[in-house]
This record gives structure tokens, C-alpha cells and sequence, in this order.
């Protein structure tokens, strides 16, 4: 009994360092946004006074394009979520309800990309876009980021499908309900929980990609915040890190609203995809 309180107490000891490890540093950012001046250095987390110039620094410069970056950043993600989702639920639908030839063949290669990092494939699809003139495009990072969502969440929406009784489609048929019928009105509902995860996990990959986008975005007026907010910091150093400070804030609290009100769908979703292959 001593000994399961004690490692009980261990565990809420190592809870609680790890949860300053990784809000101490959120805080620091945070309050550094509205900390007067532009050094990184300060001696107190809170600062003595308060300001939003450099929020207000963000929209009015004349060579830092934040809000047309923010705007870019929205889009692409957006489109990005709205295309994975629809072309990921569509395609492990098929796999999962349905039985044709070729489908473990299309299993086993969709589960063999999906172990290879995704950077692997920037050079061909660089070449591809290229020859498709589809450089310095949102079109092409929609395009790569909605068909690579498939790889990557694809086995989870598969996983979900998996666990709905079949006695519900064969129940619809008998009905007078279609294949389309069946998948728009039962299955979706259904699947509501695992939509949201894809569609929020999708949403925060294309928000903070930097690689791919730094790739094939080469004007700035293209340029997405990941992208902008990089060349914030390489092209100034640590002189603007109050300013960084306040577009890493504005970055993060779309990111953290959809986690806080979608939290309980996004667990349920999770756990429920990989209850079952």
C-alpha cells in the first residue's frame, strides 16, 4: 500500500515538472510580447510595464507583411482541411466497407509510404510542380498537403470505419438506401469524431509547416507566417524578439482554441480509430 502511494506521488511529482517545463516557456513568450523594447534579455518574466506596440508593429510595418501572411496561412490551411478530410474519409470508406481486387495491395503500399518522414519526397514533388508550373503557388501546398493527409490519417479513419457494424449498411440497402445514401447519412455521423481529429490535425500541419512551404513559396507577398516569421528572426536576430514574441501569440491562439473546444471530440476520435486495424 506504501509502496503504490509512493510511486503515485512520483508520478504526480513528475506530472507537475514536466507541465513547467513546457508552460514556463509559453509564458516567457507571451509576456515578452508586451514587454517594452526589443532585447530578449530581461530580469523579471513579468514585465514592469505593459505595451501593444508591437502588435500594432506587426500590421504597420512596411516590409513585414504579417497580416497578408496571416490571411495566406488561413487559406491554405483551411482548403488544406476541408480537401484531406473529404479525400481521406472518401478513400478509407471504400477500403474499409467494401471488398475488391487490389485493395490489400493498395493497403500494404499506402502502410508502406507512411513510414518513410515526408521531406523524403520534396525533391520530386519540387520537379513535379515545377513541370506542372505550379511553383510559387497556394494551389500546390493545397494540393500536397491534402493528398499527403491520406497517408498519415488515413489508417486511423480506416481503423474507425471499422468498428461500425455492418448490420447498418445491410439494413440501409434492404431500406432502398445507395452506396452514397448509405455513406452521407449513416456513416458521417457517425464518424463525426474522427473527422474532427483528422480535420484538426490536418489544420495544425499546414498552419506550422515550414519546409514544404519554404520550398515552393518564393514571394514574399506568397509567403505563409511560418515562412515570414523565419525570415523575422534570420534577417534581424534577437533585436526584434519582443516583436517575434507577438507574432508567435497571434500564431498560436487559433491553434489553441480549436484544441480547447475540440479537445473531447479529438480524444474520443483517437482513441476510437485505433481501437480497431
Amino acid at each position: 500500500m506504501i509502496g503504490r502511494k509512493a510511486g503515485l506521488t512520483l508520478s504526480y511529482i513528475l506530472l507537475i515538472v514536466i507541465a513547467i517545463c513546457c508552460i514556463y516557456p509559453s509564458l516567457w513568450v507571451v509576456f515578452s510580447s508586451f514587454r517594452p523594447g526589443t532585447a530578449l534579455f530581461s530580469e523579471t518574466m513579468i514585465p514592469a510595464t505593459w505595451t501593444l506596440t508591437h502588435y500594432k508593429e506587426l500590421f504597420n510595418s512596411d516590409t513585414f507583411m504579417f497580416g497578408t501572411w496571416y490571411w495566406n496561412t488561413v487559406k491554405i490551411a483551411f482548403l488544406s482541411m476541408i480537401f484531406s478530410t473529404l479525400l481521406s474519409t472518401l478513400c478509407m470508406y471504400a477500403l474499409s466497407r467494401f471488398r475488391f481486387k487490389g485493395r490489400q495491395t493498395v493497403l500494404s503500399t499506402l502502410l508502406i509510404l507512411g513510414m518513410f518522414p515526408g521531406f523524403m519526397s520534396l525533391i520530386p514533388v519540387y520537379i513535379l510542380l515545377m513541370q506542372l508550373k505550379l511553383l510559387n503557388t497556394h494551389l500546390a501546398i493545397v494540393m500536397v498537403y491534402a493528398a499527403g493527409a491520406v497517408l498519415f490519417n488515413g489508417f486511423v479513419i480506416k481503423g474507425f470505419f471499422d468498428t461500425i457494424p455492418r448490420s447498418l449498411d445491410e439494413s440501409a440497402r434492404i431500406d432502398g438506401a445507395n452506396h452514397l445514401q448509405i455513406f452521407y447519412r449513416i456513416m458521417l455521423p457517425l464518424a463525426r469524431p474522427i473527422l474532427v481529429y483528422v480535420a484538426l490535425t490536418t489544420f495544425t500541419g499546414a498552419w506550422v509547416d515550414f519546409i514544404f512551404a519554404r520550398l515552393v513559396l518564393t514571394s514574399r507577398d506568397k509567403w505563409t507566417l511560418a515562412v515570414g516569421m523565419y525570415d523575422l528572426v534570420n534577417s534581424f536576430q534577437n533585436s526584434n524578439f519582443t516583436m517575434f514574441a507577438a507574432g508567435a501569440v497571434l500564431i498560436a491562439v487559433p491553434i489553441t482554441l480549436l484544441f480547447v473546444f475540440l479537445q473531447k471530440f479529438l480524444v474520443h476520435g483517437l482513441t476510437s480509430g485505433a481501437s480497431k486495424g
